[in-house]
């Protein structure tokens, strides 16, 4: 992976924001132009088609690019934008009607990884469990990802969080 080429990706999300279609049209081409400079086989370049079609509001375009990205390792290549791919892919997926894949591909995710994106994989899980009606799992996961952050609290709010889920003794 090139730092340069690295920096320009990172130019561009930065400029992104709350954009028009035609504004969105003009982002993802400047994506493509810099997926368009790595080798044809590269995931990377699939893994940011992938996000910027998913950021401008079409998953269904982006869910097919993040399942290539990941079926030519892109965890391999970087294993942060491994991550970030199956966590976005999960999100897509529930947009597109399919939670159920969300949950199947970001469970092994809960494993313990204790990286920046932990609370990332908890949230988009729990969305996905919500919308398959399995709401306690959902709050669950929710409660345990806060409960580290708050002020206090913190033993109470992951108690409450495993009982949501954990049988009564």
């Amino acid at each position: 992976m090139d730092q340069d080429w690295e920096e320009r990706v990172t130019a561009a999300w930065a400029r992104f924001g709350d954009v028009t279609e035609e504004d969105a049209a003009a982002f993802r081409a400047e994506i493509d132009a810099l997926a368009d400079e790595l080798p044809a086989d590269s995931p990377l370049g699939l893994f940011e088609r992938a996000c910027a079609w998913d950021s401008t509001g079409h998953s269904d375009r982006a869910v097919p690019l993040y399942r290539e990205a990941l079926a030519r390792r892109l965890g391999e290549v970087s294993g942060y934008k491994g991550r970030r791919a199956k966590i976005q892919l999960s999100s897509s997926l529930r947009n597109t009607g399919h939670p159920q894949e969300g949950v199947k591909l970001l469970s092994p995710e809960l494993l313990p990884t204790s990286d920046e994106l932990d609370d990332a994989v908890r949230a988009v899980l729990a969305l996905c469990l919500s919308d398959m009606g399995r709401d306690r799992e959902g709050l669950s996961l929710v409660l345990g990802a806060l409960a580290p952050h708050l002020p206090r609290y913190q033993r109470s709010m992951a108690a409450y969080a495993r009982a949501l889920v954990e049988p009564e003794a």
